[in-house]
């Protein structure tokens, strides 16, 4: 019984030395700090990031700052052409997506109506044309009760023809003002990205002031004196 008892108080006492030894190794992780090629520095709370971050073997990046980043020009140009109105997303400017968009669905459902349209008079005109009596699709675009005969066929000939052109007109012109927006969108893209490093902080005034000025056309001083305004540009 007696050799039991010692038995038992001698894995008690183990116990409580491994206890303490635990608690004492999470004391002293919790006082670690990691140094790096630098001579930074890292918090205790950053130890396991920075640890896995050199089992892995990838480089921890640094949280980004938004209020300093800036974009850079030439991606903002390249995802603009590749996508429209990506560049304005990579600018943040989100504002700008309505304008950008707006002008592209403006001016495919132009570019869709107009040409519907021309095919429609481009028919009703060849129609009109020959000399088939089964061919009659330019009765579509007639008033109600009015009809074709020999005395209005020249008229409603020169008509369709110049419907057919007006329509097909309208239809290149909104290829070409949708192709439009699409340059304006990457050139918009480019330029806004340049412009984020433009300082415009306080620093930058014009001041307009009167001021005396010397023509230097005679020897005496007072001769050559003149009243001016002088622009001053500070920055």
């Amino acid at each position: 019984m007696r050799e039991y008892i010692g038995i038992m108080r001698t894995v008690a006492a183990a116990l409580l030395l491994m206890v303490s030894a635990t608690v004492s190794a999470q004391r002293a992780d919790s006082l670690l700090v990691d140094v790096d090629s630098l001579g930074n520095i890292a918090p205790a709370a950053d130890i396991d990031t920075i640890a896995m971050g050199k089992l892995v073997g990838k480089k921890i990046k640094p949280k980004r700052d938004w209020n300093t980043w800036r974009p850079n020009p030439k991606r903002a140009m390249w995802l603009a052409i590749v996508l429209p109105g990506a560049g304005q997303i990579y600018n943040r400017k989100y504002w700008k997506l309505p304008i950008v968009y707006g002008g592209f669905i403006g001016c495919l459902y132009a570019a869709t109506w107009n040409n519907q349209m021309y095919h429609d008079y481009s028919q009703a005109y060849m129609d009109i044309m020959d000399d088939n009596p089964q061919t009659q699709s330019y009765n579509q675009f007639l008033h109600l009760g009015a009809t074709i005969d020999d005395s209005n066929i020249d008229a409603y000939k020169n008509l369709f023809k110049r419907r057919k052109d007006y329509y097909r007109r309208y239809r290149d012109m909104s290829i070409f003002i949708m192709i439009g927006v699409y340059a304006l969108s990457v050139i918009d893209a480019y330029v806004d990205a340049s412009l984020s490093e433009f300082d415009i902080s306080d620093d930058l005034s014009l001041r307009i002031q009167p001021s005396v000025i010397n023509s230097g056309m005679s020897a005496n001083p007072l001769d050559n004196a003149a009243m001016g305004i002088n622009c001053a540009l500070t920055f």
